[in-house]
């Protein structure tokens, strides 16, 4: 986990404006703290998000695990699982159904609609972070893809096992299709690595410079090292 005070911007209203300030990049939430939200309000925020971008969200999802921010807006810890897991479902309906209907332990609606629907069909993809049982069995059961943060080859491929072994044990619908993995590295990346992670299962590599992380008020320095960053990193794979 990221120390209390990192000056991280809300995820949505990031999202909102890199939809407005890109064009073809992909935009990835790693990761939204679902059970904090309420997913009626926020399935409108996201497919909105969808929309002004041309269809290019990857809602990245995970239960949090800091009791205090719980406490704070009056959702119990204990159930940030379940609620996350019944969020998810809600999202889905209120995208996928003409007249969404949703009856659940946290979320009852009926004679509403959400518009705009997204711009993916069914809808944006769903990736679900976490290193739990339960976090890799939520993703199996209602995940597109699966996220790790700053992991190195090894974690990658011990989450991946995991991952297999929670197959094992719970279904997977078959309108999920396969699971897309994608791993924030941890340390510089190079060919040799990248090449380690796609044999190990990984699918897509979401690299992030630490200094994205420094507290500033002018942006254009952070925009500098991230050129940098993109720059020197396709430099060292060959690109």
């Amino acid at each position: 986990p990221l120390v209390p005070d990192t000056p991280l911007a809300d995820t949505v209203a990031t999202l909102a404006f890199l939809a407005g300030a890109t064009e073809r990049v992909r935009l990835a939430s790693g990761i939204l703290l679902l059970p904090q939200r309420n997913p009626v309000v926020l399935a409108k925020e996201l497919a909105g998000i969808d929309v002004l971008s041309g269809g290019r969200l990857i809602l990245g999802v995970g239960v949090g695990s800091v009791e205090g921010e719980f406490d704070a807006i009056g959702v119990p810890f204990r159930e940030r699982g379940a609620r996350t897991s019944e969020h998810i479902e809600v999202l889905r309906t209120l995208w996928t159904q003409e007249k969404p209907v949703f009856e659940g332990r946290f979320t009852s609606l009926a004679g509403i609609q959400s518009r705009p629907l997204p711009v993916q069909q069914p809808h944006p993809p769903i990736v679900i972070g976490g290193y739990s049982d339960a976090a890799h069995r939520r993703t199996i059961t209602q995940g597109d893809g699966w996220y790790g943060f700053m992991m190195d080859v090894e974690g990658a491929a011990a989450a991946i096992r995991a991952l297999d072994e929670a197959a094992e044990k719970v279904e997977r619908p078959d309108y999920l299709g396969p699971l897309e993995i994608t791993i924030t590295p941890r340390g510089r990346l190079d060919r040799e690595t990248v090449e380690r992670f796609a044999e190990v299962g990984v699918h897509r590599l979401a690299p992030m410079p630490r200094h994205l992380m420094l507290p500033t008020d002018d942006p254009d320095p952070i925009r500098d090292d991230v050129v940098a960053f993109v720059e020197s990193t396709a430099e060292s794979l060959g690109l």
